[in-house]
């Protein structure tokens, strides 16, 4: 049993001999760190032996690397809203399926409201409204239209609906970044739990300072 216990394992990355409490098993490695450093190790085996040197570099490359990857995906996503605010597209996922709870009544007028507001039904009565609206006021109505032209309240209108459509787009960009952001830095949390863990399983694992035997001391 201590025989086993006191075997050495050759670490696959720098090929130099550990024991075994002095590393960890490819496959017990975090499944998202595991596909990092397979990307920069190709010959990476999971089955395989990794000493918790190597493995606490790949983490801190790791971690700038995401740190990195957020920065470039914050460009990204701001051209890509921007496209949304040009196309009505919506960039958040559907918050029911992830969060399944009762909702109230409010807030379930709210999201029929923004259902219809969002859909082909809208898009053809509100141009149509449009239509009646010039109609009545340009020709039918002449002199007695309530909006003459240049059709002041219901460019009023138009500007409010705009504007609430572009909250709408800025809430979900806001929505977007913060799960991104949480699902990051939680992953990178998890990653500084499990550096303390092995540096305290490393302390417990030390050798103890044995005490200098008396009359050994130098005169």
């Amino acid at each position: 049993m201590e025989a086993t216990a006191s075997r050495k394992l050759n670490c696959q990355i720098c090929g130099r001999s550990f024991l075994p409490q002095n590393g960890a098993i490819g496959e017990n490695v975090r499944p998202s760190l595991a596909e990092f450093i397979k990307s920069q190790r190709p010959d990476w085996d999971p089955q395989q032996f990794i000493c918790f040197a190597d493995l606490g570099a790949f983490r801190r490359d790791y971690v700038k690397h995401t740190l990195e990857c957020e920065i470039g995906e914050l460009t990204a996503l701001d051209h890509e809203v921007i496209e949304s605010l040009r196309e009505h597209e919506v960039l958040s996922e559907n918050i029911e399926k992830q969060f399944e709870r009762k909702l109230t009544f409010g807030e379930h007028l709210s999201d029929k409201i923004a259902e219809f507001g969002g859909s082909w039904k809208f898009i053809i009565t509100f141009g149509s409204v449009i239509v009646v609206w010039v109609v009545l006021n340009a020709l039918l109505l002449l002199n007695r239209s309530f909006d003459p032209y240049p059709f002041i309240l219901l460019n009023l209108y138009k500007v409010n609906l705009k504007a609430e459509l572009e909250i709408r787009h800025l809430h979900e960009k806001i929505d977007h970044l913060l799960r991104r952001q949480y699902n990051r830095l939680f992953e990178i949390q998890q990653i500084q739990i499990e550096l303390l863990e092995e540096i305290s399983q490393r302390k417990r694992g030390a050798p103890r300072e044995q005490p200098r035997p008396p009359g050994n001391s130098l005169a």
